[in-house]
C-alpha cells in the first residue's frame, strides 16, 4: 500500500459522518469510525467488508513511514504512538498496537482550531487556573474524555493574556499554538526528545514559566515534574484517573511506602487544581462534558498530606467549597440533567453517589410539577359530576 491509497481511504471515512472523533482498523472487522461516542461501520469504494491481517499490517507500516524508533518501540513493547497529516484535510494522533499477534490501529482526529474556554463552555474558574504562576495542575479522565482539548484551551488563555515562555512536551503534538502574547516551543516525543524525564530536565534549562507534560506516565516523570513545580514553574499534565482521590493514589502508588509521607507533603505544597472529566451521551446526540474541579486550600492540603478519612474526603471538601467554583461530578450531572442535556438514566450511570443523584432528580422533577409517586388507581381531583 502507498501513502496516496491510505489518504484516499482516510478521506472517504471522514466524509461518512459529521461527529467523527476516531478511526478504527481491526482485523476481521469493517472500517469503523467513532461518531459522537458510538462505533459505526463505514463503506468506501471499493468496499472493505472485513480487514485482513495483511491489510492492517500494510496500513500500519505506511503510518510508521519507516521510522526506526516507531518500529523498535512496536516490536519491543507491543505499541507505538505517532502523528499523521492528511494533506490539509485533517491531522491524527495514531496508536498502533498488537493484539493476538496482529496489527490494530486507532487514529484520533485532531481539531484544527485551538479551542477557547468560552467555546468549550467551561466555567469561569478555568480562567483562575490559567492565571496560576506556580505549582501543579492535573487534568484527569479516561482516554477520549477531552483532557488534551481542555489543556489546549487553558494554554490558549495563557497565550492571549500573558507574555511568558511556554514549553510543551507532547506525544504527539496535537494543537499547534500560534504566536500570541506568549512564546511557545512545542516538542514531540521521539523527534525532539527521547523520554519525558529527560525532556523535563532539559525544559528546566530553557527558562519557561509554563511547562506542559503530555502525561504523568512513570515515577521519574512525576519526580521531575514535582521539582519543576517546587522551583517556581507552572506544570500542566494529565492522568488516566477518574477523580481527585484516585489521582492522588495513582501518584503515590509510583513510590515506595517509605517515601509516601514525603511525597504527600510535596504534593500538598504544589498541587493547585485537579480537574477530572467524563463525557456522557446527550439527549439530542453528541456528548456532554461532566467535570469535577478541586482547587487548593488548607483542607485539601491536609487531606493530601494525611490522606482521606471518614471525616476528611475530597468529595466533601469539594462540596463545601462550591461557592468558590469547585464542583463535584454529581453537581455537574444534576446541572446537565436540569438543563435537559442528559437523561435520568445517563445521570444515574455517571453518578459518583447515586443516592444524591436520585434525591437531586426528585427535587428537580418536583419543581417542574412532575408527580413521581407510584399510581394507586384512585381517581382524585376529578371535575364535579365526572364518572357519573
Amino acid at each position: 500500500m502507498r501513502t496516496p491509497d491510505l489518504d484516499r481511504i482516510l478521506s472517504a471515512m471522514l466524509k461518512t459522518h459529521d461527529g467523527i472523533s476516531d478511526l478504527n482498523f481491526s482485523v476481521g472487522r469493517p472500517l469503523q469510525v467513532e461518531d459522537s461516542g458510538q462505533l459505526k461501520s463505514v463503506l468506501v469504494d471499493p468496499p472493505i467488508e472485513r480487514l485482513t491481517s495483511y491489510q492492517t499490517e500494510q496500513l500500519a507500516l505506511v503510518l510508521m513511514q519507516g521510522d526506526r524508533r516507531l518500529l523498535q518501540e512496536f516490536f519491543l513493547h507491543g505499541s507505538c504512538d505517532c502523528s499523521y497529516s492528511l494533506n490539509d484535510e485533517a491531522r491524527f494522533r495514531v496508536n498502533i498496537f498488537r493484539q493476538q499477534g496482529q496489527f490494530t490501529i486507532v487514529m484520533r482526529k485532531l481539531q484544527p482550531v485551538i479551542p477557547t474556554l468560552s467555546a468549550l463552555g467551561l466555567p469561569p474558574i478555568f480562567e483562575e487556573i490559567a492565571r496560576e504562576k506556580t505549582g501543579l495542575v492535573l487534568v484527569t479522565g479516561a482516554t477520549g474524555s477531552g483532557k488534551t482539548t481542555t489543556l489546549a484551551a487553558i494554554l490558549n488563555e495563557i497565550n492571549e493574556k500573558q507574555s511568558v515562555h511556554v514549553v510543551t512536551l507532547e506525544d504527539p503534538i496535537e494543537f499547534i499554538h500560534p504566536a500570541g502574547r506568549a512564546t511557545f516551543n512545542q516538542r514531540e516525543l521521539g523527534h525532539d526528545f527521547d523520554n519525558y524525564p529527560n525532556g523535563l530536565r532539559a525544559a528546566l534549562r530553557q527558562a519557561p514559566k509554563v511547562i506542559l507534560v503530555g502525561e504523568m506516565r512513570d515515577r521519574a516523570t512525576v519526580e521531575v515534574a514535582l521539582m519543576a513545580a517546587e522551583t517556581g514553574h507552572l506544570v500542566l499534565s494529565t492522568l488516566h484517573t477518574v477523580d481527585a482521590g484516585q489521582s492522588m493514589n495513582r501518584l503515590l502508588g509510583l513510590f515506595t511506602i517509605g517515601e509516601e509521607q514525603q511525597v504527600r507533603l510535596r504534593l500538598a505544597d504544589v498541587m493547585r487544581y485537579i480537574v477530572s472529566q467524563r463525557l456522557a451521551p446527550k439527549v439530542d446526540g453528541g456528548r456532554q462534558l461532566l467535570t469535577e474541579i478541586m482547587g487548593h486550600n488548607l483542607r485539601t492540603r491536609e487531606a493530601i498530606a494525611l490522606g482521606e478519612s471518614e471525616n476528611r474526603s475530597f468529595y466533601e471538601i469539594i462540596e463545601a467549597s462550591s461557592p468558590f467554583g469547585w464542583i463535584t461530578f454529581d453537581h455537574s450531572i444534576l446541572a446537565a440533567y436540569e438543563a435537559g442535556r442528559i437523561s435520568e438514566e445517563t445521570a444515574g450511570l455517571f453518578a459518583s453517589k447515586k443516592g444524591r443523584i436520585t434525591r437531586g432528580i426528585d427535587l428537580i422533577q418536583k419543581t417542574r410539577g412532575i408527580d413521581n409517586q407510584v399510581a394507586t388507581g384512585l381517581r382524585l381531583d376529578l371535575p364535579v359530576g365526572a364518572g357519573r
